[in-house]
């Protein structure tokens, strides 16, 4: 038996998958209508890592979707801003330069979105990132190597990824539609936060599934344990296909429901999205806006 094997058993990871669901559609059921009001979307709009992540990304875009953020609190001063801005790495000096705002600045790093490539090279580019003004680091956990059990592989290689994050704040992404089982979900889960994971995070939006109140609802029985046996606080960001302020809403019913009033702040709670933004300040002020 392996020591994860032993790390496995400390939590709840044998999972049904059909109660699992029963599970979501209470919580939504019991706390939705409760939620979804204009308060609940200003909390929404203050957790948004607000992203662009395109292969045909330009230095023009990224300058203009920054000079966005620096002009939000201007055009919304009743608003809250965004959290941060989430770009991939050779596109940090960009918004370094341009950005006035205290926001984040997250970059996608270690061979994202598929974390197929050498650990050197992971390492590198973390640091690279780092080096360059990344105050945050997403990167994907080895699903390959995680459907094979090679637990040990992934839990050295997240390990050296965190060390090489210095004082940025690791995001380590389950790719949870990729892991077919909520007891996967479960278990990918515990590993990145004994890896040293601050945030534990749904999927990289590159895939047919992303994000999904199920996979949240586990990741956030997860990080709930881990804190009740190790007392540290893990975050949780839900990223891919949140796109409506009714969608942001289920997920935050889900959070709030699971860990706490102590989760619902941008330390803690995460949203990635492009589109949610301008929905979510749409729903707020009652017409339709496309600031972002």
């Amino acid at each position: 038996m392996s020591k994860f094997d032993d790390l496995f058993k400390q939590y709840n990871c044998n999972l049904n998958d059909i109660t699992v669901q029963e599970e979501v559609a209470k919580i939504i059921q019991e706390n939705f209508s409760n939620n979804d009001n204009k308060e609940v979307y200003e909390q929404c709009l203050s957790f948004i890592d607000l992203t662009s992540l395109n292969s045909t990304d330009t230095d023009a875009e990224i300058i203009a979707m920054v000079k966005k953020v620096n002009e939000f609190k201007t055009n919304f001063p009743q608003l809250p801003n965004v959290a941060a801005i989430c770009v991939y790495p050779s596109l940090i000096p960009i918004v370094k330069e341009q950005l006035t705002e205290n926001v984040g600045i997250a970059s996608v790093s270690a061979g994202f979105p598929a974390s197929q490539t050498f650990i050197e090279i992971k390492v590198a580019e973390t640091a690279m990132a780092v080096l360059e003004g990344a105050s945050e680091i997403d990167v994907v956990l080895p699903i390959g190597k995680f459907l094979e059990g090679k637990f040990q592989d992934i839990y050295e290689e997240l390990s050296e990824i965190k060390a090489t994050c210095r004082h940025a704040h690791l995001k380590v992404i389950l790719e949870t539609g990729a892991l077919l089982s909520s007891s996967n979900i479960k278990k990918a889960s515990i590993l990145a936060m004994a890896s040293g994971a601050d945030f534990i995070k749904t999927s990289t939006g590159k895939m047919p599934v992303a994000a999904t109140l199920e996979a949240t609802f586990v990741m956030c029985e997860a990080i709930k344990e881990w804190q009740e046996a190790t007392g540290e606080k893990v975050g949780f960001k839900a990223a891919g296909g949140i796109v409506s302020a009714q969608d942001a809403v289920k997920y935050y019913s889900v959070v709030k429901d699971v860990l706490g009033q102590d989760w619902l702040n941008k330390s803690l709670f995460r949203i990635g999205a492009s589109r949610l933004a301008n929905n979510l300040i749409s729903s707020i002020v009652q017409k339709d806006v496309k600031w972002f």
